[in-house]
């Protein structure tokens, strides 16, 4: 069986297209709107201690003259759960929540005076938090403290962030 080979000519020069290489680099980079650089994150699941720390974000918001990142983490759980399968891979819970943390937060007069944005993420709340935070080169990230026994036997979300967090973190009791 004989087969062909076509050869490129040697003084054949290949032409780097600059500009296709920087859209590649920025396609495969989160794009962020400008107008939320430098700005507030705070995690946001609906509870009494997270309003409380919405609250503190949205004055430190209007205090910097930033915009306000509203975090909210889905839950994850381990497909053991349901298959029984070794070893455990996450999926994501699809999570109607965060829609109605969107409507309730669209409705939200004290929300009216500063430009703000609601991120879905769905996976670890301390490691979710902290990559927004990194997305959006954030001065601070706020949360709301944990009360519960879960939180006293696990660890609280915002201790865990305060210790591997690149940037400030405010805990509001």
């Amino acid at each position: 069986m004989a087969g062909h080979e076509f050869h490129e000519p040697a003084d054949r020069k290949q032409v780097a297209d600059q500009m296709a290489d920087l859209e590649a680099a920025e396609e495969t980079r989160h794009s962020c709107d400008p107008a939320f650089q430098h700005g507030v994150v705070v995690g946001f699941d609906g509870s009494m201690s997270s309003e409380r720390a919405l609250a503190y974000a949205i004055g430190m918001t209007r205090r910097f003259g930033s915009g306000l990142i509203i975090v909210h983490v889905a839950n994850r759980l381990p497909t053991t759960v349901w298959a029984g399968c070794e070893p455990p891979v996450f999926v994501d819970v699809p999570d109607h929540r965060t829609e109605v943390l969107g409507l309730e937060l669209a409705c939200a007069d004290h929300l009216t005076e500063v430009p703000w944005i609601l991120v879905e993420r769905g996976g670890d709340i301390c490691h979710e938090l902290e990559e927004v935070g990194r997305e959006y080169e954030a001065d601070a990230i706020v949360v709301g403290s944990t009360h519960g026994i879960v939180g006293r036997i696990f660890g609280s979300v915002a201790g865990r962030l305060a210790r591997r967090a690149q940037r400030p973190v405010i805990v509001i009791p």
